[in-house]
């Protein structure tokens, strides 16, 4: 295990629509303890005005972590992944697709459009928990992320 000590709070985006799986996952982070801030967002329309920093969303951190699912209303988690690896200031930006599709194709297209990695909700409590907390370790203690652009 990494000997990483947090010198700011990591910016976690979580781009979900299903609110049992954003207060699981608020769960799964807060035990794992690490300095962090979630923000959350409903559909792919916010997730990329959030990105942009657009409307509402103008004073909105730069995440370190994207955590997207990818069946989403209004814009689909596909169309959020191509829009965040096609934009130079977003690219770098670690994209996680936590979804519950485990479709082959799925996880095909994830990967050609640029998912960092794809993992698939298991439906139990405790199975999703520690999916979320061992991607929290993974990328947020093990990995040496990118600075964060303003």
């Amino acid at each position: 295990m990494s000997t990483h000590v947090a010198t700011r709070a990591f910016e976690i985006l979580l781009v979900e629509d299903r609110a049992a799986d954003v207060r699981l996952t608020r769960e799964a982070l807060k035990e794992h303890k690490l300095l962090h801030n979630l923000s959350v967002v409903a559909d792919g329309e916010q997730a990329i005005a959030f990105l942009r920093r657009e409307g509402v969303h103008g004073a909105a951190p730069r995440p370190d972590l994207i955590l997207l699912d990818l069946n989403l209303p209004k814009v689909d988690g596909r169309q959020v992944l191509k829009a965040i690896k096609n934009d130079p200031v977003l690219q770098h930006i670690p994209v996680v697709v936590l979804t519950s599709s485990s479709s082959p194709e799925d996880v095909e297209s994830a990967y050609a459009l640029g998912a960092n990695c794809y993992v698939t909700k298991p439906v139990g409590f405790v199975e999703f928990g520690e999916v979320v907390r061992s991607v929290d370790c993974f990328w947020l203690s093990v990995v040496t992320l990118p600075p964060r652009k303003r």
